[in-house]
């Protein structure tokens, strides 16, 4: 099963290095594509990810090492995981309307772009590990999480293209293909406590909503409804199918 997951973070690890190559996706209206996948990623949330928390947040509220308030609010952690990547959204939209202004370039700052890739070597790196170490065994879970997120990670990567373009194209794209083969090595070759991991698996649960749905919402980028609709029922169908 190891080699198994192995293959699957390089396959996650494609989508990030082959995103610059699919013109399809940068169309307007928006590319029903990635309003599809958006509406499988918030199924997955919703319907397997959250269940799970709810497991994880019995191991927090046992853990005698956790300050009181998060013994019984892994959601909160969540909230904590959605705020803060809306906060650096704004940050980096900001930063690329004062660079347009001030040099023409439809892009954010250098600082902007840094702090952005930063935070998500992180959030892919923990979507690597938790190949490795998953509550839900077996292979057919395996491989609904692995489409969840092959998915997810093309809403991210047209994100970030979209605020980076010529740098993401140049250096992104590889940090965060190689994110998630780190993730998965650590998940290899070690395993996070339990309650760290509850943590970090409630972060991720947060920043997947924020991360889908703010590519969904803006108006200008003419996002289908239908699309999204489809994607998330029919995922969650699949989900109740096989689970």
């Amino acid at each position: 099963m190891i080699w198994l997951t192995f293959i699957y973070a390089l396959l996650l690890a494609i989508v990030h290095i082959s995103g610059k190559h699919l013109k399809f996706l940068e169309v307007l209206p928006r590319s029903r594509f990635l309003s599809i996948a958006g509406g499988v990623s918030v199924a997955y949330v919703f319907v397997h990810i959250l269940p799970e928390l709810e497991e994880h947040q019995e191991s927090l509220a046992e853990s005698s090492e956790m300050l009181t308030f998060l013994n019984h609010h892994a959601y909160l952690v969540a909230l904590i995981g959605l705020l803060l990547f809306y906060g650096i959204e704004k940050m980096v939209s900001t930063s690329r309307k004062e660079n347009r202004v001030e040099t023409g370039e439809n892009e954010a700052g250098a600082g902007a772009f840094w702090l952005h890739i930063g935070t998500f070597f992180v959030y892919n790196g923990l979507i690597g590990y938790l190949l490795v170490h998953r509550d839900v065994e077996g292979w057919m879970n395996l491989l609904l999480y692995v489409i969840a997120m092959g998915l997810h990670f093309f809403v991210v990567d047209y994100g970030l293209r979209t605020h980076h373009r010529t740098i993401y194209n140049a250096v992104g794209r590889w940090i965060l293909a190689g994110a998630i083969v780190f993730g998965w090595l650590i998940g290899a070759v070690t395993e996070i406590h339990e309650t760290l991991l509850a943590l970090l698996f409630a972060f991720l649960s947060g920043g997947i909503v924020l991360n889908v749905l703010k590519e969904e919402i803006p108006d200008e980028k003419e996002s289908s409804f239908i699309s999204f609709f489809a994607g998330t029922i029919g995922y969650v169908v699949l989900l109740l199918i096989v689970g």
